[in-house]
């Protein structure tokens, strides 16, 4: 079974809430501004350098060929400095992954569609893993199904227009032999932001 991630901001890009449960199949394929997603619950004295670099990557990084050159000399630190520090955090499950949050609106892509599936449980993961590697995917997930509701697989799907939408969405059927299944289209997309831990420098 591929890595199963929770995705805390499937919310703002779907405008469905997302309940606990949801597990994510598919990591992004698009990337546009960088965002820490979160740290560890345990209390771990962190150094002020170590804040200091949290700081500065909590947000969006610098849009450079070396955006860690360009924090290291903020902080007066080398590049290689802040990179050990990041991995360090990383080691230690403080800085448990670097996510991106994907600007829909402004990538072209104005039309985007929660396709819910009826999917037999021992199919799941198979047909899971085939949906995600359509590249209109930018998630998968598997939750329980209600009942009323039937669904236990949800993929996002992103295009120019809805009709492009419920092609793919046709095309994904096909693929998977899966007809019993529906599109939620997000009706505007929620501003994004990141958590903030510190402040920055």
């Amino acid at each position: 079974m591929p890595d199963l991630i929770r995705h805390p901001e499937a919310s703002e890009v779907t405008g469905c809430r997302v309940k606990p449960g949801m597990t994510k199949i598919m990591i992004f394929h698009f990337y546009e501004n960088i965002n820490i997603y979160k740290f560890s619950e345990e209390r771990m004295m962190l150094s002020d350098i170590e804040k200091k670099v949290i700081a500065l990557i909590q947000g969006d990084l610098p849009v450079t060929e070396r955006p860690y050159l360009e924090i290291a000399e903020k902080l007066g630190l080398g590049e290689e400095e802040v990179l050990g520090i990041l991995q360090k955090l990383s080691d230690l499950g403080v800085m448990r992954r670097f996510g991106a949050t994907l600007r829909h609106q402004k990538s072209g892509y104005r039309a985007n569609a929660m396709v819910a599936w009826q999917v037999d449980e021992d199919r799941v993961e198979e047909v899971g893993e085939m949906l995600a590697s359509f590249q209109e995917v930018s998630h998968c997930y598997r939750r329980n199904p209600a009942k009323d509701w039937p669904y236990n697989l949800y993929t996002m799907v992103h295009a120019r227009d809805r009709k492009t939408c419920r092609d793919t969405a046709k095309r994904m059927a096909e693929k998977v032999s899966v007809s019993n299944y529906t599109l939620l289209f997000s009706k505007r997309e929620l501003k994004k932001t990141s958590m903030k831990y510190f402040s920055a420098v």
